[in-house]
């Protein structure tokens, strides 16, 4: 539904204009009249609105100068000029000020119609517009049902990215835009204060962006007692007046205030470059480093690099030659003591994010072919976009991943600890995935099954493998592929068959078998046997016959 404002001094003809908006059947309600222009410019201040529709000649404010003023208040407000006067210097006047268009009274109820028609398929498409801008920043399941008013649209916001802390306690999970929202209510909002925040989710899970008014946010800051409270690294007063908000409410979190208002035509730039350095700038302890790495890029060494940083990449190479020398207990001591490297309060966060898939990239490595080939459930298969480390919904299969989501950084070292000691007893076991015996295992599966009719895929999901590791087992051991080799021992198992007696009949052993057609199973008994099951029943009657 679309709010519309009518400035008409004329009674009568305003409550026409009102009636035949209301008859028209249209998606527009009328929120708000006025009988001067200077009334209706102060109603646009309190009030958002969609559609003007305005008288030109009224008393202390004409219709032109309020659509003029009224742009500035809201560059998207749709303005329809209603006058008795056909000047085409109005007219002109009214294009210059983007009116949408100009009605002659008396209004009629087609013209009226066919002008609001218009005027919402603008406003519809330009809300389609306004949506595309938000992809990639609003999470998708969010945006698709969420409603995009004009005031989100044309208003200039201050905009913060927040995160849930690092390794907070799990009764503090289970955040959502309606509970943020609700937190960053005062208790005593001021009219147009409080009120101008939005919430949104973007698509990392555990992260919102905050778009509030300077009044809200002066709101927020005057309702906290405490508005440096968990938020001591924040130089913004924004940031610390959303944290002390947040951490009242139940939801420690970290914040990133952008420096300037924006629109949301540069809402996307803005969050791209706030989720880059809230990431880079986030302290294992939930607060924000300053600007500025102070250290090498990801971990590369240079001269400058602090005593702190060459310790990490010298545990770290030291810690890699141990996963390849197989060296479990001494890689578990070297890591216990390393780990205050990463786990200080003052630690970058995203260090710590490297450092745990730099052990998940030496365990790859370090894993025979096949292990690496086919991971375990329970283990991380190292890539690129590391799962955000602030939520626990990314899968059993992340296991180190999810290790971020413990409730301390006590618990985080024990869980990465237990994760590096199931992965070196992995590198131990090389059996449990591959090699001789889980080819064993396969082939005893299949001679176990002569008789069914298996795919490649029931095998996959009887070992918990993939269907091409399957064949890549079956074609190391055996030089065929899944198919040959079991229908090999298919047409082994009808030699058998055919010779355990002369009574046995050919179309028996086909049906017994899983063939079906005596046809079709004859002509593969030939490919495999050399002759047709047939001639191999006669040849060994033969020579049963001569023993």
């Amino acid at each position: 539904m679309y709010s519309a404002m009518i400035a008409e001094d004329s009674k009568p003809i305003l409550r026409n204009i009102r009636a035949l908006i209301e008859a028209a059947g249209l998606p527009v309600e009328v929120t708000a009249t006025a009988s001067n222009g200077l009334e209706a410019l102060e109603l646009l201040k309190q009030k958002h609105t969609d559609i003007l529709l305005t008288d030109i000649r009224m008393p202390k404010l004409d219709g032109l100068g309020l659509i003029e003023r009224a742009k500035v208040i809201n560059p998207r407000l749709q303005a329809v000029l209603i006058s008795g006067y056909s000047d085409f210097d109005y007219a002109r006047r009214a294009l210059n000020l983007q009116a949408f268009d100009y009605l002659l009274k008396p209004v009629e109820q087609g013209q009226l119609s066919e002008v609001l028609q218009r005027l919402l398929a603008q406003l519809q498409e330009q809300q389609q517009s306004d949506r595309k801008l938000l992809e990639g920043v609003v999470a998708p399941d969010y945006l698709a049902d969420m409603p995009l008013d004009a005031e989100l649209c044309a208003g200039q916001w201050r905009v913060l990215l927040l995160r849930e802390r690092p390794f907070a306690p799990q009764d503090a999970r289970g955040w959502s835009a309606a509970r943020i929202a609700g937190a960053l209510k005062p208790a005593q909002p001021r009219p147009g204060g409080a009120a101008q925040v939005r919430v949104l989710p973007t698509p990392r899970p555990g992260q919102f962006l905050v778009l509030a008014g300077e009044a809200a946010l002066a709101d927020l800051a005057s309702a906290s007692e405490q508005a440096e409270h968990g938020a001591s690294s924040a130089v913004d007063p924004a940031e610390a007046a959303v944290c002390a908000a947040l951490e009242a409410g139940g939801m420690p979190a970290a914040a990133l205030a952008a420096p300037q208002p924006a629109g949301l035509r540069a809402l996307a730039a803005v969050y791209g470059k706030l989720e880059r350095e809230l990431r880079e700038r986030l302290t294992v302890s939930g607060h924000l480093a300053s600007p500025g790495r102070g250290e090498a890029e990801h971990g590369a060494p240079d001269r400058g690099a602090p005593a702190g940083e060459a310790a990490k990449l010298a545990a770290q190479a030291q810690l890699a030659e141990l996963i390849a020398q197989r060296q479990k207990e001494r890689f578990l001591l070297l890591l216990r003591q390393s780990l205050p490297y990463w786990l200080d309060a003052g630690a970058r966060l995203a260090e710590l994010e490297r450092f745990v898939r730099f052990l998940a990239d030496a365990f790859g490595a370090s894993a025979p072919a096949d292990e690496a080939a086919e991971p375990r459930g329970d283990w991380p298969e190292p890539r690129g976009d590391w799962p955000e480390p602030a939520r626990a919904d990314s899968g059993e299969s992340d296991a180190a991943g999810m290790l971020f989501a413990a409730g301390s950084a006590e618990a985080f070292a024990e869980g990465l600890q237990a994760w590096a000691a199931r992965r070196f007893d992995a590198l131990h076991e090389p059996g449990k995935r591959g090699g001789e015996e889980l080819h064993a295992q396969i082939d005893r599966y299949l001679r176990q099954n002569l008789y069914a009719q298996l795919s490649i895929t029931d095998a996959a999901q009887q070992f918990h493998v993939s269907p091409s590791y399957i064949s890549r087992i079956i074609k190391r051991y055996t030089g065929s592929t899944f198919v040959h080799h079991y229908m090999q021992l298919k047409i082994d198992e009808a030699r058998r068959l055919l010779a355990s007696g002369p009574d046995v009949k050919v179309k028996d052993v086909a049906d017994a078998l899983g063939f079906g057609d005596p046809h079709y199973f004859s002509k593969v008994f030939k490919e495999y046997a050399g002759c047709s099951p047939t001639e191999y029943k006669e040849t060994w009657t033969e020579e049963a016959g001569r023993i």
